[in-house]
């Protein structure tokens, strides 16, 4: 199974080194900032946006439920509309069938609409091992694949890159992909959409190939949608004579009515935007327009075992609209590469180790990077609670347990490096099972007040390098109770 970037630390040492770069810290401060103000005002014009949010909700949940059954329902009406459904278990199965796909076409390169599925099972480096060139055509893919650089966000993939680096790149790099930069290119960013505007015309011409990904299928006729803020899907969508959608089982919703929710939520969450640029719908294959053949790979790889888990499935509701990482404090400093992965924030915190396990040293840290402030939680369209799953999933590494991978029942083991906190929560228990105990303790911490230290010793060193100690009160909150309650108990 992929999704993890080989070779990547855990997210604290990755996190270490990410806070040192002032460039990337400043560019990810003014793009998250200006994000998140504007989707601010796009969600405070709805009055009803609370009650946009229950629905969404619902309807992921209800469709969660009843997954096989609007899966297949799915798969009858794609292949009525004239479409083909291929069903892929793992991220080798999806590979090899999109690959097959290709080269059954006769064609040796594709051009590419955003897909994170394709990330996630890495198909550009299987496309590639195959000889077949992949283009990416959104903007920020394209800056990425460029640079030979790994997306950092979710919505806007090259948030770490500001415009002089881009023009570099495109100066740079242009000429060996395609048609090359122009003389004497700056980095204003009109004449940077210009030059990718211009590098991507003959690859949409050319190509008779496309992979996509979608947002949205829906259930009751089979239709594929897509939201872009660019024009790019619409070109992959249109012009070229195959297609090939690699889709999460979970994008599905019961009905075309369905979409009028999210076509509110999601556009206002994500871009800040009342209504999104480019909605591409598609069902099927329609003779004289649009793709003569059209082929649909419903991907698994691991959301099922995702399903499995009551509360770690609700990580499944999630549209990708990336508003939980413009407001969390630890993406903001350390940034989407040091999560190791293409799900990257608070959300890729605890897809990630469900869709891959935790058995890697990096998804057995995603749970632990984040402050549980909150903050996710209170933007997520689709209210999924984002905290409640990071303790979920905390415990499971610290503790182990029984989780379904690869739909069978196994119990983990602990990870290794808890059993310093596996044994401060066992004494803990100990005393709170005893309140004689914890009362004696309490009287004798009390005494000692005067003592409190400035700085903490050993590993609560780092906290208080850059933090104070909050002032001891001078009297503890049992003995306030038993002055002006009378009891002490």
């Amino acid at each position: 199974m992929t999704g993890t970037h080989l070779g990547m630390p855990a997210f604290p040492e990755a996190a270490r080194e990410a806070v040192r770069d002032e460039v990337l810290r400043a560019n990810l401060r003014h793009a998250t900032h200006t994000i998140r103000d504007k989707r601010a005002r796009a969600v405070a014009e709805l009055e009803d946006w609370d009650g946009l949010r229950a629905a969404g909700k619902a309807v992921k949940d209800h469709t969660l439920r009843h997954l096989d059954r609007y899966l297949l329902q799915l798969e009858d009406a794609v292949t009525a509309a004239g479409g083909t459904v291929h069903w892929a278990a793992d991220a080798d199965e999806a590979n090899r069938i999109v690959t097959a796909l290709v080269r059954a076409s006769g064609e040796r390169e594709v051009v590419k609409v955003k897909s994170m599925a394709t990330q996630e099972i890495g198909l550009n480096e299987a496309l590639e091992a195959a000889g077949i060139a992949a283009y990416e055509t959104d903007l920020a893919e394209l800056i990425v694949q460029l640079g030979r650089d790994r997306p950092s966000h979710i919505l806007v993939p090259a948030i770490h890159r500001n415009r002089a680096e881009i023009r570099d790149i495109f100066r740079a790099e242009m000429g060996s992909w395609g048609r090359p930069a122009p003389e004497q290119l700056g980095d204003d960013p009109r004449e940077l959409a210009e030059a990718a505007r211009l590098h991507l015309r003959e690859k949409f011409l050319r190509a008779k190939v496309a992979v996509s990904g979608a947002n949205f299928m829906v259930a009751e006729t089979g239709t594929m949608v897509v939201f872009e803020s660019e024009g790019n899907g619409r070109m992959c969508l249109t012009l070229p004579e195959t297609l090939i959608s690699v889709v999460g089982i979970e994008k599905v919703v019961p009905t075309f009515r369905d979409l009028e929710i999210f076509l509110q939520t999601l556009p206002r969450s994500s871009t800040a935007e009342r209504m999104n640029p480019y909605t591409t719908m598609w069902t099927g294959t329609t003779a004289g327009d649009g793709p003569s053949t059209f082929h649909l790979v419903l991907l698994d790889n691991g959301r099922t075992d995702t399903l499995a888990d009551e509360t770690g499935r609700q990580a499944l509701r999630c549209i990708r609209c990336s508003a939980c990482l413009n407001v969390c404090p630890v993406y903001e400093r350390a940034g989407g590469h040091a999560y190791g992965s293409v799900y990257p924030g608070p959300i890729g915190a605890i897809l990630g180790p469900q869709l891959r396990g935790t058995g890697s040293a990096v998804d057995a840290s995603l749970p632990f990077a984040s402050t549980l402030c909150g903050a996710c939680y209170e933007v997520c369209p689709v209210a999924i609670d984002i905290p409640e799953v990071l303790v979920h999933l905390r415990e499971r590494v610290a503790q182990g347990g029984p989780v379904t991978r690869d739909g069978v029942r196994v119990t983990l083991r602990p990870a290794d490096g808890h059993t310093a906190e596996r044994a401060a929560m066992r004494a803990a228990r100990l005393l709170l099972d005893h309140p004689g105990a914890l009362r004696a303790g309490e009287r004798l911490l009390a005494r000692a007040r005067r003592l409190a230290p400035r700085r903490l010793p050993g590993a609560g060193r780092a906290w208080t390098d850059t933090r104070e100690l909050p002032t001891v009160p001078a009297e503890s909150f049992r003995d306030w109770w038993a002055r002006e309650r009378g009891n002490a108990q």
